[in-house]
């Protein structure tokens, strides 16, 4: 009897750090960031797997972006709030032989996700109808409807039509704030950054009470077999 009291004191001990992890809180919201997206025939947006400055659409094809605070998963950021229609942004805009139409939807996002002391420009997305050379990437058409555009050294692409003036990719942390770890570096159209920074709180809290409870485990053991 006195031999199973460290095994059963460590499984209560792993059940305590189980309980402590599933209770522990994100570290962060997310990222505030201009995301990528591609249209397709149906209206739907699809995470772009490519940055602006290295996709090249085909004529008729339609571009999304969209400003806010999102989680660094594909999955779960924040899509443009109009869908991708090609003829409701080019229909009216002539083809031109030796150019190419690439229809461009920028959503500024909701006043809550725009830096502080900053105002969105618009609340609804724009819209707007590129008419570029074939050869030229979302990144051109962009800058030939919504100058200015603002990246940083590592190509994030920052700033559309000047907003946000200031930040690029920032994390947020729970209470809102930006947390001080400084700008991930990573191409736009991706999620600009991973998980990471270390073990939480509770997870530590967790090791130490394990290691605590299975000491005194095998304590009270050989205790009783004296």
């Amino acid at each position: 009897m006195c031999r199973r009291l460290p095994a059963v004191a460590l499984a209560l001990a792993l059940g305590t750090v189980l309980a402590l992890l599933a209770a522990a809180p994100a570290l962060a919201a997310g990222y505030r960031y201009w995301s990528f997206w591609d249209g397709a025939a149906d209206g739907q947006w699809s995470y772009a797997t490519q940055g602006p400055s290295l996709a090249r659409p085909a004529d008729g094809s339609v571009q999304g972006f969209r400003f806010a605070v999102s989680k660094d998963a594909a999955a779960e950021a924040a899509k443009p709030r109009a869908a991708a229609d090609f003829e409701a942004v080019c229909g009216a805009t002539a083809a031109v032989e030796g150019r190419k139409r690439v229809a461009l939807v920028i959503d500024f996002g909701v006043q809550a996700d725009a830096p502080s002391g900053e105002v969105a420009p618009q609340e609804a997305p724009r819209t707007a109808c590129a008419q570029v050379a074939p050869e030229a990437t979302t990144a051109e058409a962009l800058a030939a409807v919504a100058k200015p555009l603002r990246y940083n050294s590592a190509a994030l692409l920052c700033a559309i039509a000047g907003f946000p003036q200031h930040g690029c990719g920032e994390q947020i942390a729970d209470t809102g704030a930006p947390k001080a770890s400084g700008v991930p570096s990573a191409p736009s159209g991706s999620a600009p950054g991973g998980g990471g920074g270390g073990p939480s709180a509770g997870l530590l809290a967790g090791i130490a009470l394990v290691a605590v409870l299975a000491a005194a485990g095998v304590w009270q053991s050989r205790r009783r077999g004296r």
